[in-house]
């Protein structure tokens, strides 16, 4: 095993693309604090601002970090097949449940790693412009904090499981950004049509809306006037969790039965 975990260390670290992803994601969740501060200075400092600054705009909709980890999940698996070195892996490492989970634990822990720095980060900007960072480690800011840790670990093991299930890169890329930006979306709109409210009560188990509860602050509320009826947020984090888990076991089971 651990011959396995220093492999997929060194694969992880060695790829430009890794440094280029985590990068970009760090910049891009550092730039809602920037553009608070440069905006919002006379603002009063609520916890749902302070959330929102620290996790970069995740919990409004826009998870840059959370997005750019679950390509680095994809590239973990997908890149395998991609550029055709799954061959020479398994014949290096031949257990191949030893490798999915050697991935899983490198991919996890930097992701547990690069969310602290960005979270760190995040809160020094906001220090920075407005003087205080006013219940960083008090409830609710702390649950909603943490909650935002495990959506991105969680969104990032989906891209990992989603690369092995299909084998490569591209059809993985389109689930990730479609399912949550689009399908999802398109599905809590319908919802708010009289004749589509049959579809009211299925909004509360869509995978990705449902993890955005982890990173809230007050109730849910989706703005639409209608009752979603949400699991609170370790519930609709189990949600989540559990779409992963799904997607990670169909993916591990394929992959032990067909050929690389």
């Amino acid at each position: 095993m651990l011959d396995a975990l220093r492999f997929e260390w060194m694969r992880l670290t060695t790829l430009r693309s890794t440094y280029w992803l985590v990068g970009i994601g760090l910049l891009a969740a550092a730039a809602i604090p920037v553009i608070f501060g440069l905006t919002a200075t006379d603002e009063d400092l609520i916890p749902e601002f302070v959330a929102l600054a620290v996790n970069g705009g995740a919990s409004f909709g826009i998870p840059f970090l959370a997005v750019f980890m679950a390509v680095i999940g994809i590239f973990a698996t997908g890149h395998e097949y991609r550029h055709g070195t799954i061959q020479p892996t398994l014949t290096a490492l031949p257990q191949r449940s030893r490798l999915i989970l050697a991935k899983i634990l490198v991919v996890s822990a930097a992701t547990i790693a690069v969310t602290a720095v960005s979270m760190a980060i995040n809160a020094g900007v906001v220090l920075v412009f407005f003087g205080e960072v006013p219940g960083l480690f008090d409830d609710p800011v702390r649950s909603a904090l943490l909650g935002y840790m495990i959506y991105t670990l969680i969104y990032t093991l989906v891209g990992l499981g989603l690369g092995l299930l299909f084998r490569g890169v591209p059809s993985a890329l389109v689930v990730i950004f479609l399912m949550p930006l689009i399908i999802e979306n398109v599905i809590v709109g319908l919802s708010s049509i009289p004749t589509l409210d049959w579809l009211v009560p299925l909004v509360k188990f869509l995978p990705f809306t449902a993890g955005t509860l982890l990173m809230s602050v007050g109730p849910a509320d989706m703005g639409m006037g209608t009752d979603f009826d949400f699991f609170d947020r370790w519930g609709s984090g189990a949600v989540f969790a559990g779409f992963a888990a799904v997607i990670i076991a169909a993916a591990w089971t394929l992959f032990k039965k067909r050929d690389a």
